[in-house]
Formats: C-alpha cells, sequence, structure tokens
C-alpha cells in the first residue's frame, strides 16, 4: 500500500477543492427555485436528447437529478454538485452530492446524473438514510460516445439505475461509486 506524506495530500486536495469551487457547479446558489430550474433544464435536455428514458421516468418511484457534478483532480480529487429530488414530477427533497478519490488522475469534468429508484423501497431507504452512498445496488448506464441510453440496457430488476450523461472536461470514465448524496436545505 502506497501512503502519501499528510502535506501532500494536504495540498492535493487544497488543489482539487479550489478547481472544483473554480468550475461553476452552483456552489453560492443554494435557492431551491435555482437548482429547480437547473434540474428541469436538465431533464429536459435528458428526456429529448436520449426519448427513451422517459420509460425510465414513468416506471421510477422518485428520480434524482444533478444537474452539474464538477470533479477535478490532481492526485487526490473531489467532485461536489446539488440537485433535487423529484417524486411525480415534484421536488420534494434536495441534495448535494460528494466524492473523493485518490490515485492518477489529472484534471477536472463536468457531468450531469440522475439516480431513478425503480422501487417504493429504494426510494424510502434513500430518503430515510441521513447520507446515502452510492454502491453495489446501483445498475449504471453510462452514455459514453453519443449512444442512446435506454431502459433496454438496464436490467428491470435493479432498485437504483443512474444515468451519467453530458461528460465534458479532461477526465474521463466517470463513476458515481462512492458518491454520498446528503439531504440540505435550499
Amino acid at each position: 500500500m502506497t501512503t502519501l506524506p499528510r502535506r501532500t495530500f494536504m495540498v492535493g486536495a487544497g488543489s482539487a477543492t479550489l478547481l472544483t469551487a473554480a468550475c461553476g457547479n452552483g456552489i453560492g446558489s443554494r435557492g431551491a427555485d435555482t437548482i429547480d430550474a437547473r434540474v428541469d433544464a436538465t431533464l429536459n435536455f435528458l428526456y429529448s436528447r436520449y426519448p427513451n428514458t422517459r420509460e425510465l421516468r414513468d416506471k421510477a418511484s422518485g428520480v434524482l437529478v444533478m444537474p452539474l457534478v464538477t470533479k477535478a483532480g490532481f492526485g487526490v480529487g473531489a467532485a461536489f454538485g446539488r440537485g433535487a429530488l423529484r417524486v411525480n414530477d415534484v421536488s420534494v427533497d434536495y441534495y448535494s452530492a460528494t466524492s473523493g478519490s485518490i490515485g492518477f488522475q489529472i484534471g477536472a469534468q463536468q457531468y450531469a446524473h440522475a439516480l431513478f429508484f425503480m422501487t417504493d423501497e429504494a426510494l424510502a431507504d434513500f430518503r430515510r438514510a441521513p447520507g446515502w452512498a452510492a454502491g453495489a445496488d446501483v445498475e449504471y448506464t453510462l452514455n459514453e460516445n453519443g449512444e442512446n441510453i435506454s431502459a433496454e440496457t438496464t436490467t428491470a430488476l435493479s432498485p437504483v439505475i443512474a444515468l451519467i450523461f453530458g461528460q465534458a472536461g479532461l477526465i474521463a470514465g466517470a463513476t458515481l461509486k462512492g458518491t454520498k448524496y446528503t439531504r440540505i436545505i435550499p
């Protein structure tokens, strides 16, 4: 196992934090109206660009939408975003998404993602948790080269389906594993 000196870790974490903050990811725009407007625009983009995702929406008990997540790293990486949980097309809660990573990485990336809760139980578990982390129970459907995203590319038995789309930047291979979602008051 490789260990990093404390100073290296702190410098890397500070750099990642500054890069993340500088990318305009909604930090400082805490209002519910701003978050809802971004969620609306993101869903409009998702459903118009990938029409088959409407099938997921229609089958889901709820959808958590993170309109803009900024990930940056130089050895140590961090990601942050804010979004809303929609049930029956109404925002019922607001969340932040944060994650950190360590390893070979350099650059910055922005992307949007949506978590489709396919069962009432999965949605209830998410809403009850004081902090929920994306893990093994999430089925990932990635849009890597403009390909169609659809419910057909996932299994019907997955309690949570994650879609990552709209990637822009220099870090390839966005993932939500280890991302922690925390309820916020905008």
